[in-house]
């Protein structure tokens, strides 16, 4: 079952319910999925921590596994 974790710069809740309501659908509608079985975080890094809490952590080990850098498809 997908878990999505969302990380982002502080977002109003909004624009937050927004684009969840649509990952589920996408989720929902192209994978097949069932919607108990989707769980989504949302979880607001402040810009000024997000090159050692997301890049440096996150993203550099991981850009074997990336779909999408730094807005580029792989």
């Amino acid at each position: 079952m997908p878990y999505i974790a969302i990380r982002s710069y502080p977002k109003d809740e909004k624009i937050k319910q927004q684009v969840v309501e649509q990952v589920n659908e996408v989720f929902i509608r192209t994978l097949g999925c069932r919607p108990e079985g989707l769980s989504i975080s949302w979880e607001e890094i402040k810009p000024e921590d997000w090159q050692e809490k997301v890049r440096k952590a996150l993203i550099e080990p991981n850009t074997d596994k990336m779909m999408i850098l730094d807005g580029k498809k792989s």
